[in-house]
């Protein structure tokens, strides 16, 4: 086990470019604010074996992610995250679960647990009517949208962060939406479609929160919304991919009307709250 510093970036990169789609979390985090930054809010570590060769690389922190194939690497990371302050850990189902029966020795309990579908896309659908109403969101927008995710992330973890960390909460989610990441339909002062990249590699762009508001679906707008927002992000990659929750069945199959394929199964453990 070793700590991962900038000049392992390259290494690191190619090791995880084997499966984009499932490692476009990770990758994410490095080619936004690269192996060493306080923007990941945890360390980068590689497992290697006595040659050398990596045999693994996880996030460890607030959010940790882990890449390998093999279950004694899975221990070792969880044996490092001990000493780290975790609050959410994201992957796919079966290498949570082993991460969580060698972490949870310390007697941590999950506050709750997700099961979820990771959905990917490489060809955009069919052309549909354009929505001109969907546009890139600026800062002026803040004081909509941030209820908007404060809501949706205690819908998923129980817990909302503008109560617990506003500053910091108002803080990235200006920041994503200076980079360009969040997209919306606005009408007034209502917020019609949210969709948000938070991963953006050329291989794969994570897309989370995607919202339609109640009042407006059946309509078929958000199928146009999607089909819009996917022919757009397709033109700077290669595929999508998002996650949804295991049990919302017309989630699900909404993201498969919009030309989404199930990739793998996947896990969320929430654990209290670390800044």
């Amino acid at each position: 086990m070793q700590p991962l510093g900038a000049a392992d970036e390259a290494e690191v990169l190619d090791f995880l470019s084997v499966r984009p789609i499932h490692t476009v979390f990770i990758r994410g985090f490095i080619r936004e604010n690269g192996l060493v930054s306080d923007l990941n809010r945890g360390k980068f570590y590689a497992c290697r074996d006595n040659a050398g060769r990596l045999l693994g690389v996880a996030l460890l922190g607030h959010i940790t992610l882990i890449e390998t194939h093999h279950d004694a690497v899975i221990s070792a990371f969880a044996n490092y995250a001990r000493g780290q302050s975790v609050y959410m850990i994201l992957g796919e189902q079966r290498k949570v679960e082993c991460f969580w029966t060698y972490y949870s020795a310390s007697g941590d309990e999950p506050r709750r647990q997700r099961r979820e579908l990771l959905f990917a896309q490489q060809y955009p659908p069919p052309v549909l009517e354009p929505v001109p109403e969907l546009r890139l969101a600026n800062p002026d927008d803040l004081h909509i949208l941030l209820p908007f995710y404060g809501e949706m992330h205690s819908k998923e973890s129980g817990l909302n962060p503008l109560e617990v960390d506003p500053e910091g909460f108002t803080a990235r989610w200006l920041r994503r939406i200076n980079q360009k990441r969040v997209w919306v339909w606005i009408e007034g002062e209502n917020l019609v479609f949210n969709a948000d990249v938070m991963c953006d590699t050329p291989e794969c762009i994570y897309l989370e929160g995607i919202h339609i508001a109640p009042e407006m679906r059946g309509k078929g707008l958000g199928l146009r919304c999607m089909s819009q927002l996917s022919h757009t992000l397709l033109a700077g990659a290669k595929s999508l991919c998002l996650l949804s929750d295991y049990e919302d069945l017309l989630a699900n199959q909404f993201y498969r009307k919009v030309g989404y394929e199930v990739a793998g199964y996947y896990r969320t453990i929430f654990l209290s709250w670390t800044n």
